[in-house]
């Protein structure tokens, strides 16, 4: 079963647009899992632009489902990690002042960098998932460098799926292959929405998690949390 896991960045930087603590965040992941959600995302900033530290650690007690924690590895974020252990570490390469993520790690240019980062997020029992691009050289990569599962940047599939969506999934396919042969878990996430989402996990059936926030949210908007949440599970549901 694919889980989904809710990125609640945006629901961070609604609240943090007016200083107060509304809409709060820790209620809101605490609603998300009771409407299904497997999974609860976070990617702290240095500039706390959205998610804060304090978020972190507030959401680490209290969450029921898997804890996924996103960031750069700097020094801060590791020590941030290493205490709250979350199920999970995704590891990406983001510029400090990046908008969002926009690119995969070069695992194979910085292998000694993430051989290091994995083997301290092991020695903490954390699970550390390597955000990647879908070319197999670099899910080999990260499993040479100690990472227990990648995550594929989804972006070049959902730019491409009105066009042709067979020719937008078929790296991911190749990539997906690719993990399942030498045991690296698989993760998906950027840009995965109600209109792509049952297709590409059609596509790859040993998918073990899909992390969304943008486009989720927006969708709340319209239908609510609770039914957004009941559909996106049901395109999980349609690729089984």
């Amino acid at each position: 079963m694919t889980r989904l896991s809710v990125n609640i960045n945006k629901i961070a930087t609604l609240r943090n647009a007016r200083g107060e603590n509304n809409p709060d965040v820790v209620a809101f992941a605490l609603d998300c899992e009771r409407f299904g959600a497997q999974g609860i995302t976070v990617h702290p900033r240095p500039d706390e632009r959205h998610i804060r530290r304090r978020d972190v650690t507030d959401l680490s007690p209290v969450l029921h489902t898997e804890f996924n924690i996103e960031g750069y590895p700097t020094e801060d974020f590791m020590q941030l990690v290493t205490s709250v252990k979350p199920a999970q570490v995704t590891l990406v390469p983001d510029a400090p002042g990046a908008l969002t993520s926009s690119a995969g790690w070069d695992v194979i240019a910085n292998a000694d960098f993430l051989r290091g980062i994995t083997h301290r997020l092991r020695e903490a029992g954390i699970r550390s998932s390597i955000f990647v691009a879908a070319e197999p050289e670099q899910v080999r990569a990260a499993k040479e460098v100690g990472a227990d599962r990648v995550e594929l940047y989804t972006k070049p599939y959902a730019d491409n799926y009105a066009a042709d969506r067979e020719k937008a999934v078929q790296p991911f396919v190749e990539a997906s292959r690719t993990a399942l042969e030498i045991g690296l878990g698989l993760n998906a996430g950027h840009d995965l929405s109600l209109e792509n989402l049952a297709y590409f996990h059609r596509s790859l059936p040993h998918l073990d998690e899909v992390s969304i926030g943008h486009a989720l949210v927006c969708d709340a908007l319209y239908l609510g949390i609770e039914e957004t949440i009941h559909r996106y599970l049901d395109c999980l549901k349609d690729a089984e």
